[in-house]
């Protein structure tokens, strides 16, 4: 047995501060909110964060079929701790331990606590090789300290796991002693001190070598075991120190990286970093094979694999650290990134929000509403992101993609220049050695030149504006004031803002349902007034999405987004990616959806108004076919996707990303002209694509046959009185059924489209 040296008073407290702040040791040997079993029957368990505190496990392929069964029979669990083929766990609502072997259903005569135990409640639990101990004492109560039961797991005759109490670990020095917490290795347990120092005990502790280091002044922030080894980070010094067998924590992260979490394998350790919550590995493993560019909340190991709970959507990540060995498929299930406490959380740490998290619009991730999860601050980003919001008491820092920084303050993190984009700004003393070479005269042209460049691009972005919405150089009085206003778009092109998750929270009520202004398969989305005074449309990923749509994937939806601008697009505005969300901001359209005017009650709208609907919707489709490189595809065009802005100009959204293929693309670019087409006879006939009061239901089946028989004046809804010319409205007709053509290659581009939907409307004819 070896004992740290007394630690003075101001340590202990220090001692304290930091279990509380940074507590955050996962994975065999210790206890957290993810952990492992080892040997053989290696399998994962996390808490999830469905805010029931219900376990999910998953393992190779040779176990993960019963799996499931398994994990359906464990009570909700406080935190995770695995041995060699068994877990633990202290439950949620009595503190009380609960083991159950890593491939077996639990039951009654199948949990792996001895009966004298099985009443007790404890705060804290480790398990080793085949032994577990645990701290006296509730898990939610004020007292953070007890004395320790140990008992251990043994195998039968049949191969089956059983308890009993131990001699080999309860001896009578440790009956008396108090600690804070314990990890637990291959026939040992440590235990920080109430009163300062660490101590360990068992069989092999005096394999750990010279545990006892009369210096030590500092206390432990983290603490982990492996099978044979011990690894801490000391809270003040923040130095990473570890004993026993030094095959498994050789080439230690250097001292200046900060360690926050740790996790212990076979022959190898692994730690989650302080600044960017990046994972660093080290001991006998493949270096290599550690994800890089990801941050990490929490991490557990096994004999040969390491799996962490992603910081941007609490999703599961494996990684094997011996290729020899099965790979693992962590489930898609969004799991809890720490521990549910009682005490508030400290310096350098935000309070994990999850109530906008997914659609059950979630308070908590614990069972108790007065409990909350403490999640360590981040300082920095991976590389190929930026610092674009520092931590808060409620929000950890927020990191965006290089391809997004616009300006100054992130071109030295990204490696970037001015020069390397548009010259956005000159520095003084380059000015300054202009005047002094070229002269006033040369600057004073250069100064008459710039304006009338400046003039010049003014005049041709009203003219592009004009092109944009279709409009004659001079329009004639009859028409609408409405029709002839141009939508301004509220932001500059590729200058997405960042919003933080909290403004956005605050501008929707909550994500009140009050505030909702329509839903689909993506998520919701609402109408939201930020602090500035400005409304606009947050458009909220659901759960679903979130899991099956990786960072870089939505990365790259914002990079091609934030390229879009054009009058006949609803425009983003910018995005917020805070605790796993996904969150867009557009320009809000009062006017609501082309659907609900046709279709919902709204104003009907008039024949000019239609027409010229008709014409900016296909100038805005064009522009997604033509203008980005490569295309965009909708893939979902209909009435309500087409919005109606403050001055009633027509604008597409909820548009798709890119052809899969060069090969598909013509043929979904064809899918989108059916669509419009569709489109196009609800504008003409004021009925739904599909819809059974009517016979034949099809829109298509039923107009079609008509205009091709020359009688396109029959579809012409009849709720809106008739203009004196309806021949602009047959013209229409006409090009609706070139549209949807049965076969593709026979619709027109959405170009010529939007030509004859454009000459249309500049004739003027409608009345």
């Amino acid at each position: 047995m070896q004992i740290l040296t007394a630690l003075s008073f101001s340590s202990f407290f220090l001692l304290l501060l930091f279990l509380f702040l940074f507590g955050n040791a996962h994975g065999f040997g210790s206890m957290g909110p993810i952990s492992a079993s080892f040997g053989r029957d290696e399998v994962f368990c996390s808490i999830d964060a469905s805010g029931k505190q219900d376990v999910i496990c998953w393992g190779n392929n040779a176990t993960s079929p019963s799996l499931s069964a398994v994990a359906n029979a464990i009570p909700a669990m406080s935190a995770l701790s695995g041995g060699e083929g068994f877990l633990c766990g202290i439950l949620a609502n009595t503190s009380q331990a609960f083991c159950w072997s890593a491939v077996t259903k639990p039951s009654a005569d199948l949990i792996l606590v001895p009966p004298a135990y099985r009443n007790t409640a404890y705060s804290h639990i480790a398990a080793g090789q085949n032994h577990v101990c645990a701290v006296k004492g509730s898990y939610f109560a004020d007292r953070d300290s007890g004395t320790v039961d140990c008992w251990e797991i043994t195998k039968t005759a049949n191969k089956t796991l059983t308890a009993k109490q131990s001699d080999k670990f309860n001896d009578q020095l440790m009956s008396n002693l108090e600690v804070k917490r314990v990890v637990s290795g291959e026939g040992f347990t440590c235990g920080e001190v109430n009163d300062g120092g660490l101590i360990c005990w068992g069989p092999t502790s005096e394999n750990l070598g010279n545990i006892n280091i009369s210096n030590v002044t500092d206390s432990f922030a983290v603490l982990v075991a492996g099978r044979s080894a011990v690894c801490g980070v000391f809270n003040v010094s923040g130095e990473l120190k570890c004993w026993g067998d030094p095959v498994s924590y050789s080439d230690p992260p250097l001292d200046s990286v900060r360690l926050v979490s740790l996790s212990a394998g076979a022959n190898h350790f692994c730690g989650v970093r302080m600044d960017n919550h990046e994972v660093e590995c080290w001991g006998d493993l493949n270096s290599s094979v550690v994800p890089k560019g990801n941050g990490f909340m929490a991490i557990a190991s096994s004999d040969f694999t390491t799996c962490g709970i992603r910081e941007d959507d609490l999703l599961l990540d494996c990684w094997l650290v011996n290729a020899s060995k099965p790979d693992f498929d962590p489930p898609l299930e969004l799991s809890s990134p720490g521990l549910c406490r009682a005490s508030e959380c400290g310096v350098d740490e935000f309070a994990f929000n999850v109530s906008v998290l997914n659609e059950l619009a979630l308070t908590s991730l614990c069972v108790r509403e007065d409990l909350r999860i403490c999640s360590p601050c981040g300082s920095n980003c991976s590389k190929g992101y930026f610092l674009s919001s520092e931590c808060t008491r409620n929000a950890d820092r927020v990191c965006t993609a290089c391809s997004l920084c616009q300006n100054s303050s992130c071109f030295n993190v990204c490696g970037l220049h001015s020069s390397s984009g548009l010259h956005l700004h000159w520095h003084w003393h380059d000015l300054r050695k202009w005047v002094v070479i070229v002269g006033c005269p040369v600057l004073g042209f250069l100064v008459i030149l710039l304006c009338g460049c400046l003039l010049m691009v003014r005049k041709r972005s009203k003219k592009q504006s004009k092109s944009c919405m279709g409009k004659p150089d001079q329009e004639d009085d009859h028409v609408n004031v409405a029709l002839n206003s141009t939508p301004s778009v509220n932001s500059c092109p590729g200058v997405p803002q960042v919003f933080r998750l909290s403004e956005l929270k605050d501008a929707t009520n909550g994500f009140k349902e009050f505030n909702e202004l329509g839903r689909g398969s993506y998520g919701f989305v609402y109408k939201a007034a930020l602090a500035d005074g400005r409304v606009v449309a947050v458009k909220r990923a659901n759960a679903a999405t979130i899991i099956h749509t990786n960072n870089r994937d939505f990365e790259t939806e914002l990079e091609i987004l934030c390229k879009i601008r054009h009058c006949n697009v609803v425009n983003l505005l910018g995005y917020c990616a805070e605790m796993g969300e996904r969150l867009l901001v557009y320009e809000y359209m009062p006017h609501g959806t082309l659907y609900d005017h046709l279709h919902g009650g709204l104003s009907p709208l008039t024949w000019s108004l239609r027409l010229k609907i008709a014409m900016q919707a296909a100038k805005g489709l064009e522009y997604l076919h033509k203008e980005p490189v490569p295309p965009i595809v909708h893939n979902d065009l209909k009435s309500s996707n087409i919005l109606l802005d403050s001055e009633w100009g027509a604008r597409i959204s909820d548009f798709g990303l890119l052809a899969s293929s060069d090969k598909d693309l013509n043929g979904d670019l064809e899918s989108d002209v059916y669509n419009f087409g569709i489109v196009l006879l609800e504008v003409l006939s004021g009925r739904k694509a599909y819809d059974r009061d009517y016979t034949p239901s099809n829109m298509v089946e039923w107009a079609v046959p008509l205009i091709k028989q020359g009688k396109g004046a029959a579809i012409i809804d009849r709720y809106v009185a008739l203009p004196r010319n309806v021949e602009p409205l047959l013209k229409l007709a006409d090009i609706a059924e070139l549209a949807v053509r049965e076969r593709p290659s026979e619709r027109p581009p959405m170009s010529d489209i939007a030509s004859w939907l454009e000459q249309i409307v500049k004739d003027g004819l409608i009345l």
